[in-house]
């Protein structure tokens, strides 16, 4: 089909593990007439779990993408994981699309991820839709289920259409009003979703207050639908069953009618080398703009780019830059996805959803254009939770190392929350993830892929040191060795900044006693000691550095000497600054069954935790949020299913550093006089 940017719909399908997203994913492919026959998860044959890991744990763990021709659309989908270990994946997927359809279990309810991918799309202004799945299922209370939903996310969220006949039909009740449904009244619902709609246009609340509903066209409806959407007055109720196929079509026929398409949602911002906004239009004549939301490193076609088209025009042998690259590089094939299969296209316009193989510079998050007159084209960054759970590794068997570096560097490529930190100073590899099933399943990975098993064991945590005070720092560097001598003179003051404020070098020389060309140095000698910790070996952070006298000799001042200076003074300075070690305080929040909440609230205090509250979930369930050191969690996973019989799970996300107790800075600093000394 030859489309139009107008007539592209991308829609993100997110929702808590067991909300059926894949099995309803199969149910539009199927109603679409891309497959004849529907996959199921349990036999592990549906076009979206593809993954080896995915068919043995029976759950999505990446996202897919897929297209339906409807009604004379192309409807992007994107089936995305339930599980929050997962969520790196899914929240790159958002970035490419203008609706996301939240999908609830009808029997469960309101869950965490439901929560939590609302409260995403709404920060990322993208078209929220609700879909109630599994209508059909016995214990159902879907009338209760919309009110729930209300209460959580506002009167806004308003069902388009209702279930009929104990959840085997669907009745749409935007254009229709006439109709017997399981709950409500079809007119009711009209009229609800009518009211809410002409709100958004002063004109059209005037044709609709005159002469009534038949004053408004089919366009204007639309229209009006389209801008509530996009700016969050209208949240959409859906009701389907994917194991039946009802709700299937009018889906569907949401989608193709009243969703946004990509020249009507909000694009996201992206800015110039110097900061000043960047006006990105969905044009197919302008200058190329794209954004590489995911990549994959196929066994069979290499390594490939997946990226949004939001500008421009990207055909065959199109030449396009990277980032603020110089060097082009030429699109030799152009790829559609379909699931796990590549389908050749000739050319992708604004709101398509492309790939490129074989460009080993391309990266996640990469803006690809071809505008030359351009230094630099960027995006603003995506907010990803902080990869807190961590591994230490070693290849198993002698001589892999290599192998080993080049496996970790594919797999970081692939998954924005995974990390990999190669330690110099204790010959240390790390990995991190989210949680530990996001590593085991990321290590099974590589083990499946690349041939190369681990062995692993907890590493050193993420500790890091500051000052408390204020003092000043000097050391005088003076080499003589016969020939050419070295010497360099500096005075510097150290003093703390608030949490978060990094790393400030200020310059405060005056009257040239250090020459401007030396200033660098002593920056580089100052970082060289940040890195290396004052008292406990880990790196310093949240001080500023005022470097403010000094000498220097016309012949013997070189960079290395101002290098060695600044690195001793500041290491003399720091000495007195009171200096501390933080740790990194995390946000926890456990999910675990009700009958549980002593035993883990308890376990949690004694951890020196803070519990900040508590959400109860449909089902018997119940959320605890807290915050804790993440030092006293490196065993928690273990903990957690032995007090919840295996039936508890958790995540964790980085709040902030704290000074740590001076129990724990003592031991710390013990610990590392033997290797400072060593060393």
């Amino acid at each position: 089909m030859t489309h139009s940017t107008e007539s592209i719909r991308n829609i993100a399908f997110t929702g808590h593990a067991g909300a059926g997203k894949t099995t309803l994913f199969e149910a539009l492919l199927l109603a679409g007439g891309v497959i004849q026959t529907p996959g199921t998860v349990e036999r592990g044959n549906t076009v979206s779990d593809t993954d080896s890991q995915e068919k043995a744990r029976v759950h999505s763990i990446d996202s897919c993408i897929a297209h339906v021709e409807h009604a004379g659309c192309q409807l992007n989908l994107i089936d995305t994981a339930g599980y929050d270990d997962f969520r790196g994946a899914t929240l790159a997927a958002l970035a490419a699309v203008e609706t996301v359809a939240v999908v609830v279990n009808a029997i469960n309810g309101i869950e965490h991820s439901t929560r939590r991918m609302m409260a995403h799309a709404r920060s990322r202004k993208l078209a929220r839709v609700l879909v109630i799945n599994k209508i059909d299922f016995d214990g159902a209370d879907l009338g209760a289920l919309v009110e729930a939903l209300r209460t959580e996310f506002g009167s806004e969220c308003l069902p388009v259409n209702l279930p009929a006949g104990h959840g085997k039909r669907v009745l749409d009740c935007f254009f229709h009003c006439d109709g017997t449904t399981d709950f409500s009244s079809l007119a009711e619902a009209h009229q609800r979703i009518l009211d809410q709609v002409v709100e958004i246009n002063e004109t059209m609340m005037g044709q609709y207050l005159d002469a009534g509903e038949d004053a408004l066209n089919p366009q204007q409806l639309h229209d009006a639908f389209e801008q509530c959407l996009r700016e969050g007055h209208l949240v959409p109720i859906c009701f389907v069953s994917a194991r039946t196929g009802a709700g299937v079509h009018e889906l569907l026929e949401l989608a193709a009618r009243l969703l946004p398409n990509p020249a009507e949602g909000n694009p996201p911002p992206f800015v110039r080398g110097d900061g000043t906004p960047l006006d990105v239009r969905a044009d197919p004549a302008r200058h190329v703009v794209a954004d590489v939301f995911k990549i994959v490193n196929d066994p069979f076609v290499g390594k490939l780019g997946v990226f949004r088209v939001w500008q421009g025009t990207i055909r065959r042998d199109s030449q396009l830059l990277i980032d603020d690259g110089r060097k082009p590089f030429k699109v030799g094939h152009l790829f559609r996805l379909q699931g796990k299969a590549h389908v050749e296209i000739d050319e992708a316009i604004p709101g398509d959803l492309a790939a490129v193989a074989k460009i080993e510079d391309i990266h996640f998050d990469a803006v690809l254009h071809d505008s030359h007159d351009e230094d630099l084209i960027a995006l603003a960054p995506l907010a990803f939770p902080s990869p807190m759970f961590g591994l230490a590794l070693e290849p198993k068997h002698k001589g892999q190392e290599q192998k080993l570096s080049n496996a970790l560097a594919r797999l970081a490529e692939e998954d924005p929350c995974f990390r990999v930190e190669h330690r110099k100073e204790l010959n240390e590899t790390v990995v991190r993830g989210i949680s530990e099933l996001h590593l085991k399943v990321m290590l099974e990975r590589m083990r499946e892929r690349y041939g190369v098993e681990v062995t692993t064991h907890p590493p050193r945590i993420a500790y890091r040191e500051t000052i408390a005070g204020q003092a000043e720092g000097h050391y005088r560097h003076k080499k003589q060795t016969g020939g050419a001598g070295q010497f360099g003179e500096v005075f510097l003051r150290v003093e703390p900044l608030a949490r978060g404020g990094g790393f400030e070098f200020v310059d405060a020389v005056k009257g040239g006693v250090i020459p401007g060309q030396f200033l660098p140095a002593i920056e580089k000698g100052v970082r060289q000691a940040m890195q290396h910790g004052a008292i406990a070996g880990y790196p310093l952070q949240d001080l500023r550095v005022t470097v403010y006298d000094g000498k220097s000799h016309a012949v013997d001042s070189k960079e290395v000497a101002f290098v060695s200076a600044g690195k001793k003074a500041f290491m003399d300075a720091v000495g007195k600054a009171r200096p501390v070690i933080l740790e990194p305080i995390v946000n926890v929040e456990v999910a675990i069954p009700e009958h549980s909440v002593g035993d883990v609230t308890g376990g949690l205090a004694g951890k020196r935790a803070r519990i900040m509250g508590t959400d109860t979930q449909r089902g018997g369930e119940l959320v605890i949020k807290a915050q804790a050191p993440l030092a006293e969690l490196i065993d928690y996973p273990t903990e957690l299913k032995s007090m919840t019989g295996g039936r508890g799970r958790y995540s964790l996300d980085l709040s902030h550093y704290e000074t740590v107790p001076s129990t724990v800075q003592k031991q710390l600093s013990e610990a590392w006089k033997p290797r400072m000394e060593e060393d």
